[in-house]
């Protein structure tokens, strides 16, 4: 049986009705709200044939009809009109963003989620860049006092890493300066991939005569470059309590437990430049196949560094989660690609 524009339009009433009430559909609700042009009965008949092909489903005997997972993947497919947003939106998402660029590339990437979740009222995820996939932009040995040192690491996403290294002996600034120039022509642009032992027999080589040095840089930088730094940020879990379904104590808690598992939100979170809407069943982990997810990678000059997502009901507001999602793309992949100019 195929799918008519009639069909398709009562589809979309249905959906547009349910997702704004989380209440079931009838077709005199569907007749009384949208002018389709045609009876309550024709509509009940056509909410029958959408119901056996498998869009819309009915809960109870004598209940009206709620989307399907299916019926939600056509509508955010063919139906969904984009969302445009509003000034005080777009507004809301420069401001906080901007103003966030002024700081470490982790608090553009904090206050993102803080954006997203408050104006979509849905919970947003985060994967932040990990120092493993990331390139050494600079290394500065900074003198602390007599025999400590600050080893300041910088990558190309805006992740800092720093370590205290203690030497015997004090160091010159003129010294200070050649070993930072040293450490810098060796590992700049480099990734803990490259740190193969030729860079590091290079580097021992330009540090003769400062074995100490050499000895005392090595063991932080390999374990600051090393730890895989990549975290999941969660803003906004509760949010889930403003649908009514979810005021079940369960449920609520079900979906909270599902956020806390950083390991499980990981693995559902495209790391696509494009954006990506997985919805229910289309989740290919148990804990997920009750809620949508709109996720899309941010990055640096096509790169992709992280991932933010967007987590709630199948009744999500599909085209303003959307919309609001790729303006904070949008956003932050300009202030990565401007990082070296902060």
């Amino acid at each position: 049986m195929e799918i008519d524009d009639r069909k398709l339009k009562i589809l979309q009433a249905i959906i547009s009705d349910y997702i704004n009430t989380g209440e079931p559909v009838g077709s005199r609700t569907i007749a009384r709200k949208y002018d389709l042009g045609v009876s309550s009965a024709t509509i009940r008949n056509e909410m029958a044939d959408l119901e056996d092909m498998g869009y819309i489903e009915q809960l109870y005997t004598s209940s009206g009809r709620k989307p399907s997972d299916k019926g939600y993947r056509l509508f955010v497919d063919k139906l969904m009109k984009t969302h445009k947003l509003t000034l005080e939106e777009d507004l809301f998402i420069k401001n906080m963003l901007l103003n966030a660029a002024l700081f470490e590339v982790e608090k553009v990437i904090r206050q993102a989620s803080i954006v997203l979740s408050r104006l979509t009222q849905l919970t947003c995820v985060v994967k932040t860049p990990s120092v493993k996939k990331s390139y050494l932009r600079a290394i500065q040995l900074i003198s602390i006092d007599n025999h400590n040192m600050l080893l300041v690491i910088v990558t190309d996403s805006g992740i800092i890493k720093n370590s205290m290294i203690r030497v015997q002996n004090s160091i010159s600034t003129d010294i200070l300066i050649r070993l930072n120039n040293l450490l810098n022509a060796r590992l700049r642009n480099l990734t803990i991939e490259d740190i193969n032992l030729e860079v590091i027999n290079n580097m021992k080589n330009d540090l003769k005569g400062y074995e100490e040095i050499f000895n005392a840089i090595i063991p932080p930088l390999y374990d600051c470059l090393n730890e895989d730094s990549s975290d999941v940020i969660t803003e906004g879990e509760t949010n889930i309590l403003k649908y009514s379904e979810y005021n079940d104590i369960n449920r609520a808690k079900e979906f909270i437990t599902f956020i806390d598992n950083k390991e499980a939100v990981n693995k559902i979170l495209s790391d696509s430049i494009e954006t990506k809407v997985s919805i229910g069943e289309e989740n290919y982990i148990p804990e997920a196949k009750e809620y949508s997810i709109v996720s899309r990678a941010y990055g640096k000059e096509g790169k992709p560094l992280g991932t933010i997502g967007i987590i709630g009901p199948t009744r999500m507001h599909y085209s303003k989660a959307i919309s609001l999602l790729n303006k904070v793309i949008e956003l932050l992949n300009e202030s990565l690609n401007n990082y070296d100019e902060w």
